[in-house]
C-alpha cells in the first residue's frame, strides 16, 4: 500500500473554492479503483493550507489515477487557486508500532 500526502497552499480568498472542488469530487476519487482512504486536513498554524492524505493498493493504483479525467479535471479546477507550488509525497509504510 502506498501513501500519498499532497500539500495545497491556497490564496485566502480561494478557499471556499477549494472546498467546493473538494465536496464535489471525494466521492468519485474515494471510489476509484485502488483508493482505499482519503482525508482532507487543515494546517493547524497556516489556514490557508490543506493536505489530502490518501491510501492506494500500489503505485500503479495511484498512476491510473493520475492519468484519468477525474483527476486531471479536478486538478485543473485546483491549481488555479494555488499561492504556491504544491508538494507531493509517495510513501511506503516500512514499520507500524
Amino acid at each position: 500500500m502506498i501513501t500519498r500526502i499532497v500539500r495545497l497552499s491556497f490564496h485566502p480568498q480561494h478557499i471556499e473554492t477549494f472546498l467546493g472542488v473538494f465536496a464535489d469530487s471525494k466521492n468519485d476519487i474515494r471510489a476509484f479503483e485502488g483508493c482505499e482512504y482519503l482525508a482532507l486536513m487543515r494546517d493547524q498554524d497556516q489556514h490557508n493550507v490543506y493536505y489530502t492524505h490518501s491510501k492506494w493498493l500500489s503505485d500503479e493504483a495511484l498512476q491510473e489515477y493520475r492519468k484519468s479525467t477525474l483527476f486531471q479535471t479536478t486538478w485543473a479546477k485546483t491549481k488555479k487557486l494555488f499561492n504556491d507550488k504544491p508538494l507531493a509525497y509517495s510513501l511506503w509504510t516500512v514499520e507500524v508500532v
